[in-house]
Order: C-alpha cells, then structure tokens, then sequence
C-alpha cells in the first residue's frame, strides 16, 4: 500500500470511529489537494488549541481554497468541526478537519 492510501486509510478510519460519516472520495480528494503537507507528523494535524492553527485554516482553507468570505459563521464552523472531532483527541487529522469543513459550506464538489 503507498504512502498516500495509508493517510487516506487513516482519515476513513477516524472519520468511521467518530461517525462523521464522510465519504472516501471527499476525504482522497482533500488529500491530494493538501499535497506534500499530510506526510509530514505537524503539518498533518490541527491543533484546536492554538489561536494561530485555528486562523491558519480560516484564511488558507475556507477564505483562498472554498472563497468563503470572511464573517463570524467560519470561526463558528470551525469550532463546530472541531467540536465534532471531540475536545480531548489529540490527533484531528487536517485532511478530515477539511473534510468536514468542505461538506458543511456545500464546498464537496471541488474535490470530487
């Protein structure tokens, strides 16, 4: 199995444990999108804590990838999603957290 269908296997694992019921061909195509970036043990992951992760996906993610415009309902969906991935789990997969953030602003399609 490649590296890129081990990450993919993973995002379905997690996305199935935490019943988010997000589709494998959602979850592939946000991980081809992501790149070089979900190799990588730091780059993977979103840490809910930090301030600047939380923008970083907010601006690079919903604002340049969807074209969302800026307004209090990202910061929201965010923290929803992350919600989602529960509080205590140290591991919110960034292709997942994406994922779900896609599927929310009805966004699927651009990585189908």
């Amino acid at each position: 199995m490649s590296k890129f269908n081990e990450c993919v296997e993973l995002y379905k694992n997690q996305s199935q444990e935490l019943g988010l019921g997000l589709d494998e061909a959602l979850l592939t195509g946000v991980a081809k999108a992501l790149g070089p970036s979900i190799y990588n043990a730091d780059s993977s992951k979103v840490s809910g804590s930090d301030s600047k992760e939380i923008e970083t996906v907010k601006n690079n993610f919903l604002i340049k990838k969807l074209g969302l415009d800026d307004s209090p309902a990202l910061d929201s969906a965010i923290s929803e999603v992350l919600e989602q991935l529960g509080s205590s789990n140290k591991n919110k997969q960034r292709a997942v957290v994406y994922a779900l953030l896609a599927k929310k602003f009805g966004k699927e399609s651009m990585f189908l």
